[in-house]
């Protein structure tokens, strides 16, 4: 969805991409229509002409020739151009019929989503001192359908079936009796659940007309259509994204601009008879097909079997992906999952699910304005199950001293009284929230001292290996383990009996993992104190643990904000802005130090490397953050060969196998569609027949038997139940040098079986034309061996904040230019600058919309807080129906649940 602010633009671009009167190229694109619910009340039945059109981009009536809304205003929105494309197969088969059947489908299937997004219209209310908006739905828009893409270099342009649907900035107020400009917002937030829709209704038309549908990871192909001849017909996507990934663009809002900047000129004089004559011949001169290929059947091929998933199967699937890593979904997020997961079962229709999820006993709904937004009773429940646990310990333990011992000096104040409430407190849990860089490696030391003064044995876990194994192990913790080996081992668990558990980095903990935490806490009458900070990255699976321990349980929290790591004062005010989470002040001090630099958009990488180099040859500590890997990647890819030319890594390079994790849900992992040829699986719990740690590439996918292989050439099926016990990786390569840095990305260990923990950093010591790389871990002085076929190993130039937390270093360069402001945001920000201890260095295309970006919050709704808070989830609880809660397969009949804000029979807080 594409906005236009400028009347000037909108002429020139659609006069020439849209009107039949100066784009009408041939027969390659059809006649234009003006669609919707307004254009029926303001009598535009009228045939379009460039006349109607601009009339309507200046907000005038065509047909009264007065305005068509109140006011227009300069710089207002004119237009949204929402964009539908067609499946590549679809395209070139629809350009290879005889009739127009596959065209008819695709635009009954845009009409029917133009009308869901057409009930969605919305205008501001502003009278009396109303601040809401009003439903309308209604709306005006011009929709043309287009057959061909822009060419690339001149050639001919390949097969593209796509509509542009523009929807002018007016919507007809009954009410208050008038046209006004309209609330975009909600529906601007909800294109991929029309998008979704959109692709079910295309391919459930398609297989009315006889076609087999293959799902995809964004949308779907034609069965039987050879990959091949897809990449083929895509030269300007694949120019677009050969392009995106040297620039490390991966926002798509910029890879939609970035469509429009390097768009070609339509050729004019060529018929569609012309353009299916030339690209018959490139199927059969240019794209090589394999044995086969050329023969399978297309359409009215023959069903292989019956398909019997019913509805309730796709919302399990939703609901489990949805929550996996979230605690509260929007519902047409979760709607959206559950229409794309249907794509090619015909028995299964968009109205059909939407009323199976509206009944589903297990969802609780709140609306919050326009947006409905859901959660769980088993998400509410295990929420509220960790808050009382935490709650059970609160004045149940004897303190470990009735009055706190003498401190070290060297301690500032909030060091000092963060140590004296853990050691006087009688509470079974603590927290203690430190800031980035207030020091809290220093209070973990001296209260260990006193922990063990007092008779009691410290015990230190973290969530991630890089933050046990390597960072607790540097600072002086040589036992610190990881809270999945804790919660694994039962003799470690009983050792904890009577002692003190110190959980660092305890703001990347999960729900789940902070109930077992607690529950093995109370069995062994142990103290717990979670460290952490909850304003810096939380964790990838569902729920904020530990912010909602302190805001939701009122368990209490010791605050340390005194920032000790940065040396410059104006770095370190702005870094303590930060993590007050005033963005903007931090801004200011940071721009008066000339922190934040501009650079040009289409060099953004150019004076990061100049100045990274020049502080690894003053002898700096440094590190580079960004926030997506894109972005990273792009950055190492140019680093790498200015610091050949400079010594600082060999001339020799080999290429060595890298495993790129696909970051899949557990639910997508189960599900054989989401899985390709040549991915590799890596598990991580042993299954029958396989055993932990084993290293499997996909060789064939034939519905849902997946079939793997080991180097050893042995097969098994993947056990697609089992997800929960291995990862997907996508295959690629990477190339090393001598002096490369590298980050071991997986734990496991080296052909000498020696451990080797995730996150990592080592130097490459050696490499040999054989594939044998050694590397060698500075700190320690430990040397690893291991093969081209390893895997789990990336270069570690750049880092993205996430794997950046919890480390320090004399400098940090952060590339934030603005193709990554998809992945920015004030806890991203917040850790990446505060990970300097001299100097903090952003390289920008666009302060504006930095601050902008970098503003929004990124906190994660809890289940609790959705409801109202701990009070509201009591009366919701007391709700929900008694007795167990519906198996993901039993077919549970009883109306869910809903819960409205400021429901008049209720009042939270009350």
């Amino acid at each position: 969805m594409h906005q236009t602010t400028s009347a000037k633009q909108a002429k020139e671009y659609y006069s020439g991409a849209l009107l039949q009167s100066d784009y009408y190229v041939g027969d390659q694109d059809l006649k234009g229509r003006y669609f919707g619910k307004l254009a029926q009340h303001l009598g535009l039945d009228i045939e379009p002409s460039k006349e109607s059109f601009f009339s309507l981009i200046d907000n005038v009536n065509p047909v009264t020739g007065k305005p068509l809304t109140q006011h227009t205003k300069e710089g207002r929105t004119v237009a949204y151009d929402v964009v539908f494309n067609a499946p590549k197969s679809v395209s070139i088969l629809h350009a290879l019929a005889n009739d127009q059947h596959i065209l008819q489908a695709f635009q009954d299937s845009v009409n029917e989503t133009m009308q869901d997004i057409e009930m969605d219209a919305q205008t501001r209310v502003r009278k009396s001192k109303s601040q809401e908006d009003r439903a309308t739905g209604n709306l005006l828009w011009f929709e043309v359908t287009h057959q061909t893409a822009r060419p690339v270099d001149g050639s001919l342009p390949d097969v593209h079936l796509h509509s542009h649907n523009v929807i002018f900035n007016a919507t007809h107020d009954r009410v208050e009796g008038t046209n006004k400009a309209g609330q975009f917002r909600d529906i601007k937030r909800s294109m991929p659940y029309y998008q979704a829709m959109f692709h079910k209704r295309l391919s459930d038309k398609l297989i009315d007309l006889g076609y087999g549908i293959r799902r995809t990871d964004k949308a779907f192909e034609i069965a039987n259509v050879p990959q091949v001849a897809i990449n083929h017909f895509s030269k300007r996507t694949n120019a677009i994204g050969e392009f995106a990934k040297e620039k490390g663009i991966s926002d798509p809002k910029v890879l939609a601009e970035l469509g429009a900047k390097t768009r070609a000129k339509k050729q004019k004089g060529h018929t569609m008879a012309e353009l299916k004559t030339e690209w018959r011949r490139q199927l059969r001169e240019e794209v090589t097909l394999q044995p086969g290929e050329d023969v399978m059947p297309v359409r009215y091929a023959q069903k292989a079997y019956a398909d019997r998933t019913i509805p309730e199967d796709v919302i399990d699937h939703a609901l489990r992906h949805s929550f996996e890593r979230a605690s509260v979904k929007p519902e047409r997020r979760i709607l959206e999952t559950a229409y794309r997961q249907s794509i090619g079962k015909r028995q299964l229709s968009i109205e059909g699910l939407t009323k199976c999820f509206d009944g589903d006993s297990r969802i609780i709904r709140v609306k919050e304005k326009h947006q409905v937004v859901c959660t769980t009773k088993p998400v509410l429940a295990e929420e509220k199950r960790m808050v009382e646990l935490a709650r059970q310990g609160l004045n149940s333990q004897q303190p470990l001293y009735r009055k706190a011992p003498a401190l070290a000096p060297h301690l500032n104040d909030h060091q000092q009284n963060a140590i004296a409430d853990i050691l006087t407190t009688t509470d079974q849990t603590s927290i203690i929230r430190g800031a980035a860089g207030t020091g809290k490696a220093t209070i973990m030391v001296e209260a260990r001292k006193h922990i063990e003064n007092a008779g009691k044995q410290l015990f230190v876990v973290a969530p991630t290996s890089q933050a046990a194994r390597g960072v607790l192990v540097s600072e002086g913790f040589e036992n610190a383990e990881t809270v999945a080996k804790l919660l694994a081992d039962k003799k470690l668990q009983e050792q904890l009996a009577g002692q003190v558990l110190w959980v660092d980095e305890s703001g990347l903990m999960g729900t789940q993992d902070m109930i077992a935490l607690l529950s093995i806490t109370k069995q062994q009458n142990a103290k717990l104190i979670l460290g952490g900070d909850y304003n810096q990255h939380s964790a990838t699976v569902r729920g904020d643990a530990m912010r909602v321990l302190n805001s939701v349980g009122k368990i209490k929290t010791s605050d340390v904000s005194k920032i000790v790591r940065q040396k410059n004062i104006h770095y370190r005010k702005a870094v303590e802005d930060l993590s007050n989470g005033d963005t903007k002040q931090a801004f200011i001090k940071l721009s008066s130090i000339g922190a934040i630099k501009n650079v040009d958009p289409l060099k953004p990488n150019e004076l990061l490397i100049t100045e990274y180099v020049k502080a690894l040859k003053n002898g700096k500590s440094a590190m580079i953050v960004s926030p997506t890997h894109a972005q990273g990647n792009a950055v190492t890819t140019e680093l790498r060969e200015k610091l050949r030319a400079n010594g600082l890594i060999g001339k020799k390079e080999i290429s060595v196998d890298k495993f790129d994790n696909r970051n899949l849900t557990e639910a997508e992992r189960s599900d054989y569609r989401n899985l390709n040829e040549g991915d590799i699986v890596q598990f991580s719990q042993h299954v029958p027949k396989i055993r932990r740690g084993s290293v499997w590439k996909i060789q064939s996918i034939d519905r849902e038997q997946v079939t793997i292989s080991n180097k050893n050439n042995e097969t098994r099926q993947l056990p697609l139940d089992r997800a929960r016990s291995f990862d997907v990786y996508a295959h690629t390569q990477l190339n090393l040098s001598k002096g490369d840095t590298v980050r071991i990305s997986r734990n496991g260990f080296d052909k000498n079986d020696k451990r080797m923990n995730n996150g990592q950093i080592l130097e490459v010591a050696s490499v040999s034309k054989q594939g044998k790389i050694v590397l060698h871990n500075a700190a320690s002085k430990v040397s690893y061996e291991v093969d081209r076929d390893f895997g789990n190993i990336d270069h570690a130039y750049s880092t993205t904040s996430h794997s950046a937390q919890g480390r320090t270093v004399s400098e940090v360069f952060i590339s934030q230019p603005s193709a990554t402001f998809v992945a920015t945001d004030a806890k991203q920000f917040y850790v990446s600058v505060s990970r300097g201890k001299d100097a903090a260095h952003i390289y920008t295309d666009d302060r504006k919309a930095l601050l902008e970006y970098a503003s929004e919050l990124g906190d994660r709704q809890s289940a609790l807080e959705l409801v109202g808070g701990y009070t509201h989830a009591d009366y919701v609880q007391d709700q929900i129906v008694k007795g167990p809660e519906r198996e993901p397969q039993s077919r549970g009949k009883d109306r869910a649940l809903e819960v409205t804000k400021g429901k008049d029979d209720y009042e939270p807080g009350l």
